[in-house]
């Protein structure tokens, strides 16, 4: 019913669902690009759509009240971005407890400009030894999907020009608030 209603509301609103690309139930979903609030109830409808079964990691600030409960329901981890509390290694863990593990990380970390993704996503596949399936939300085109799996190597250059170009023809909502795909360790 879920799949069938989602499906409906983004074919009246004129989005396409782009199933070329199956999702791979055991990754870390890059969520990109990310420039809206839009961009939640449209993963939450595309997820419902593809009739998956995701976590996904949100600032904790919005996980207050009844509206925490409904979102932890919808699959959501509150983090606390303010502390340094080895996130990295508690989800690399929580893929470790997992057979079934879809991931999904805000690489930009953030709806405004910035100069660097979050290199999170790419440390958690890495350490998990699981692979980045790249997602996508064209505003543009008003279409939806998944990327093929990307096997992390651990040159990050390699690996992120891989990330770059399957972004490349893609935009958000506001695509002045897209920054550079790139991880601050690529200059380092």
């Amino acid at each position: 019913m879920k799949k069938w209603m989602a499906r409906k509301i983004l074919n009246l609103a004129g989005w396409k669902i782009d199933a070329t690309n199956p999702p791979h139930e055991r990754c870390v979903l890059i969520a990109a690009p990310h420039t809206s609030n839009w961009d939640f109830p449209m993963m939450i409808l595309f997820k419902n759509a593809f009739n998956l079964k995701i976590k996904w990691m949100g600032k904790d600030s919005i996980f207050v009240g009844p509206l925490g409960y409904i979102l932890r329901k919808l699959g959501g981890i509150p983090i606390v971005r303010s502390r340094t509390n080895n996130l990295v290694n508690q989800m690399i863990e929580l893929f470790g407890r997992s057979e079934q593990l879809m991931l999904v990380v805000p690489a930009e970390g953030t709806r405004s400009h910035t100069e660097n993704w979050k290199s999170g996503f790419y440390h958690i596949a890495l350490g998990a030894d699981v692979p980045v399936l790249p997602t996508f939300l064209d505003y543009g085109n008003k279409q939806g999907g998944f990327g093929t799996p990307i096997k992390l190597t651990g040159n990050i250059k390699a690996d992120m020009d891989i990330v770059r170009k399957f972004y490349r023809p893609y935009s958000g909502k506001y695509p002045k608030l897209s920054g550079p795909i790139k991880l601050s360790e690529e200059t380092k």
